[in-house]
């Protein structure tokens, strides 16, 4: 295979622009590290212009079914006055940034950061390339530019009418200097943020085209199946390869790193088949005493430990605890959670003695570049890394790059192109899941029923000790505690701590949707029921009374008691409550329900979030219910045990996900608060999980009696009716 033969397939109008047509938009033959000069004019590093007034936008974040493809291209173009309908958008090239001393920034799409973390430069942007357009149509015209004005892609003299097209303009504002200085539009000067504008990636998932990972195609490409060690901190001893050889289709069966096996061949399900032929002898010494039961017992042991890190303290825990007139004490548990994307893990890859290039469905385009080159000795410069749609991300594509490694490991040895794709049962028993961790709880409470004090300690695995150590602080993860800690406790308690104790195991654990805030919002939410019961009050003014002094969090708690009609439901409807501030955005939920100790039927979710500043409405709604969906999948169902070092669960069959006609509705009500009580804008994609856990289990205890204080249901015997 030569470079040139590939290049056919790397087109700007082929399969790479359906999602990313490289940055700058040029066609990139294998191998070329630079893109090659193109006629359209690039205005800063964010815009191009084509004759046609066609404006493409790039994107540097990755679209995993977020929106962010229409989102970020919105904040760009509000500022710039362009047509939306002639927007389009790409990916910016990861190796381009590098070479371009990181003109688009930060890469990375993880912890809802993709408008939160890009508005501000994104906006500017716009604005900077229409001073540039404006000062070149006033030197045309002969006239200053404050008498001219953009909107539609045109620029217009006011006084005289005179009219040019941005596509007229473009090829010499490009040659303009940028204007460091801008002003930024109001929110209520805005035209197109806050609208449910046209979503520039839909028509290409509607009408299947090939977007995503799974769907590249190159010429002469090989397709491999791959099968890690079955126990956790196993390893490859040996296997006999002799059967599967002589299956059709069959070009290569090799050892990838020391604890897998791959089988390369002409089609996927022939690779499948033969890696199923392989006899594999595994060592699984290492993880033969690993347990869900001993796991637990070793973090319970973390929530007695006397060496607990402690994140946030108020007042003197101690002695009010002591002091109090009452006292409540509770343990909660989550399990570690698969990410189950719809796509399973693929990635397909072309290496050379000098040379990679990869197709990847990544959530940090700079992360897969960097461990691309590691993995092969390579110079980065030297590393191509075409982004691509993820059918699904999660946190699963973003530090966690074993996907990429193991890739362009099998390419090299391959000598062709190669597709890895995992099978789901790889993909489920190879995860890096959501952490196991166990909580502690005590509040105490005064005579009158005031609460005077809470201790928090949690114990479970780190994901910053297992995916980035230099994010931790003294060596602790004190991420583990958020929702815990001031930046997003919205509780006031005289005296309150949280504390953490690090059991770190051989499961792999990562990012997964709602991160720490998807266990601990649970803990916090659901005990703060038990508190309002233990003091005689309703759930909701319990919460009202704590909220006295975060107006924000208020405002979101009353339109969802208000929305859900709280405390005035039918006869054999239950209600449950909560809300978790993430992100720098506040999501309340109330869910309805009816049943008994064994059977639940859900009625109603209702959703109030705000995000501050809503840039598609449409969008924020759909990534409500998708959290809803997920985080109620997860709290109905959701569990991935371990024995002997071996996970459990395979596939759907043991480890479901909700079906579409058991959903019930949802209702999402935005409140844009646009700067109120602050100016920080907030994240949309992963906020609405974290509540939802609690307020089920709320509502179960309301409708049953019963505390649920781990998780799922399915374990308690609860299932949905």
């Amino acid at each position: 295979m030569t470079p040139a033969t590939m290049t056919p397939a790397m087109t700007r109008r082929g399969f790479i622009i359906g999602v990313s047509a490289l940055a700058g938009g040029a066609v990139l033959g294998f191998g070329e590290g630079e893109a090659q000069p193109r006629s359209q004019a690039e205005l800063a590093a964010w815009v191009i212009i084509e004759p046609d007034d066609i404006v493409i936008i790039r994107v540097a974040r990755s679209d995993m079914g977020q929106g962010i493809f229409t989102a970020l291209p919105m904040l760009v173009a509000e500022e710039l006055e362009c047509d939306w309908a002639k927007v389009r958008a790409e990916y910016a090239l990861a190796g381009e940034n590098r070479a371009r001393a990181r003109a688009w920034g930060d890469m990375v799409t993880s912890n809802s950061i993709s408008v939160r973390g890009s508005h501000d430069f994104l906006r500017r942007a716009g604005a900077q390339v229409r001073q540039m357009l404006l000062a070149e149509a006033a030197s045309r015209l002969g006239v200053a530019a404050s008498e001219c004005g953009a909107r539609d892609s045109v620029v217009t003299h006011r006084l005289s009418g005179r009219q040019l097209r941005f596509g007229e303009l473009a090829e010499a504002a490009s040659r303009r200097p940028v204007p460091h200085d801008v002003t930024l539009k109001r929110p209520e000067a805005w035209r197109l943020l806050g609208t449910p504008a046209r979503r520039l990636e839909a028509p290409d998932k509607v009408f299947g085209r090939p977007i995503f990972a799974s769907d590249v195609r190159l010429p002469g490409m090989l397709h491999a199946a791959v099968k890690a060690c079955p126990s956790h901190g196993g390893r490859l001893k040996a296997f006999d390869a002799s059967r599967a050889a002589a299956m059709a289709g069959i070009r290569q069966v090799m050892a990838v790193g020391d604890d897998a096996v791959a089988v390369v061949a002409t089609t996927w399900w022939q690779a499948k088949q033969a890696l199923d032929a392989v006899k594999i002898e595994w060592d699984e010494t290492p993880g033969a005493a690993l347990s869900t039961e001993t796991l637990r017992q070793r973090f319970r042991e973390g929530l007695a430990a006397q060496t607990a890190a402690i994140g946030h303290r108020l007042g003197d825990v101690d002695a009010a605890l002591a002091n109090s007139a009452r006292h409540i004490e509770a343990e909660y548990e989550v399990p570690f959670l698969a990410h189950v994307t719809m796509e399973p893990q693929t990635c397909t890859a072309h290496v050379t003695e000098t040379r990679a290039e990869v197709w990847a469905p990544t959530q940090n385009g700079e992360g897969t570049l960097n461990v691309v080159a590691q993995t092969l000795g390579l110079d980065p410069a030297r590393v191509v890394i075409n982004k691509c749609h993820l059918g699904g991300g999660f946190g699963r594509r973003g530090l966690s790059q074993d996907w990429a490694r193991m890739a362009v490991l099998i390419a090299k040895a391959a000598g062709v192109p190669v597709k890895m794709t995992w099978s789901r049962e790889e993909d489920i028993r190879r995860d890096h899941y959501r952490p196991m961790v166990l909580a502690r709880q005590s509040a105490g409470f005064d005579a009158s029923g005031r609460l005077t004090a809470w201790r928090v300690r949690l114990s479970g695995s780190s994901i910053a000790q297992q995916l980035s150590p230099r994010w931790l602080r003294d060596g602790i993860d004190m991420a583990m505690m958020d929702g815990f800690v001031e930046a997003d406790m919205p509780y006031a308690v005289p005296s309150f701590e949280v504390g953490l104790s690090m059991r770190n195991t051989a499961i792999p654990v990562g990012f997964w949707r709602g991160v720490n805030l998807s266990q601990n919002g649970f803990f916090r939410e659901a005990f703060i029921d038990e508190m309002a019961a233990a003091a005689g009050n309703d759930p909701y003014q319990f919460r009202r009374s704590l909220l006295l002094g975060n107006p924000r969090a208020l405002a979101v708690l009353d339109e969802a008691a208000t929305q859900a009609g709280w405390g005035r439901q039918a006869a054999g409807l239950y209600q449950g409550m909560a809300i978790v501030e993430g992100d720098n955005s506040s999501c309340a939920q109330v869910v309805t329900l009816s049943g008994d100790a064994n059977a639940i039927r859900l009625h109603r979710i209702v959703c109030v979030v705000d995000p501050n500043y809503v840039v598609h409405p449409g969008i924020i709604v759909a990534q409500m219910e998708s959290g809803i969906v997920q985080g109620l999948s997860a709290a109905l169902t959701g569990q991935i045990t371990v024995e002997g070092g071996r996970v459990e669960q395979s596939n759907f069959h043991d480890y479901p996900f909700l079906r579409m006609n058991e959903m019930p509705p949802v209702e999402v009500h935005l409140l844009a608060s646009r700067g109120k009580y602050d100016e920080r804008w907030g994240g949309i994609g992963e906020t609405s999980l974290p509540p939802l856990a609690p307020a089920l289990v709320n509502a179960v205890f309301a409708a049953t009696g019963r505390r649920i204080r781990s998780l799922p249901l399915a374990q308690h015997g609860i299932r949905l009716g």
